[in-house]
């Protein structure tokens, strides 16, 4: 077992009941990060479904919670033949902190009968920029549980040069040895910086709702993310990635709506 299979583990009480330990080590200045909080719930939600994928899942963060004892409630809402949909709710401290509805099935080795490009073309990946390592104080831990290189021009931001679109763009896997799987996936599609970094705008910026699909279970090695939002508008913003496998193809697609930070 990983170190992130041990940090996003799901121990059933009862049928609707599973006990969980957030680990502070996947914390972005403080809060956690939304990937890893999904990670902790579908582990709860896939051990008690007769589907062995979380095909699609929508997510409400309705608060922060801190690391320690957490539990995930869950409520079958359908149980099929092909799939089944579930409520899961993380509680701490008898409060509710994320909602999420999901959706579970079983998905096949099986070529696409038609599918997309990437939306851009990443460079090879030693032309990519690893970031520098954040201060012991800022509280990032999440950094140290990955490995990411960045596409440059997304990362101008850093000396003060965004590109001024919501874009970010890298290769991504966990710094432990450990294949992809759908929990990884998890993590990855809320795995980059802001987009809105590089339209100029700096701070946490907390997310609102979050919404993912699993297309495909991934090919071993590297991951690339594309990420890019539509428009900043008031506050908020709203990011979409892609997340391609070593293999070429289209493994997770999410989109999420999140409040601009302020730095």
């Amino acid at each position: 077992m990983t170190k992130f299979d041990e940090a996003t583990q799901a121990i059933r009480v009862d049928e609707t009941t599973y006990d969980v330990c957030l680990d502070p080590g996947y914390s972005i200045g403080g809060p956690l990060n939304g990937g890893y909080l999904m990670a902790v719930l579908l582990r709860a939600v896939v051990d008690a479904s007769p589907h062995g994928h979380p095909v699609t899942t929508s997510a409400q963060f309705l608060r922060a919670p801190r690391p320690g004892p957490a539990q995930v409630r869950l409520e079958q809402i359908k149980a099929g033949r092909t799939a089944a949909m579930t409520r899961a709710t993380l509680i701490q401290d008898g409060r509710s902190f994320i909602e999420t509805l999901v959706t579970t099935a079983t998905l096949g080795d099986v070529t696409p009968d038609w599918t997309d490009r990437p939306s851009a073309v990443m460079p090879p990946v030693e032309q990519c920029v690893v970031l520098p390592a954040p201060k012991p104080e800022s509280n990032m831990t999440l950094n140290a549980q990955m490995e990411m290189a960045f596409d440059p021009p997304t990362v101008g931001w850093l000396d003060g040069n965004p590109t001024g679109r919501p874009e970010a763009r890298a290769y991504f896997r966990m710094a432990e040895p450990q294949d992809p799987d759908p929990y990884v996936l998890a993590l990855a599609v809320d795995a980059l910086p802001p987009v809105v970094f590089s339209a100029g705008a700096r701070g946490w910026a907390p997310t609102v709702d979050l919404t993912w699909h699993l297309r495909a279970l991934p090919a071993p090695g590297w991951l690339t993310l594309l990420g890019s939002g539509r428009m900043i508008s008031d506050g908020w913003f709203d990011e979409e990635v892609e997340v391609w496998d070593s293999a070429g193809r289209l493994v997770a697609q999410s989109r999420q709506l999140a409040r601009v930070g302020r730095g």
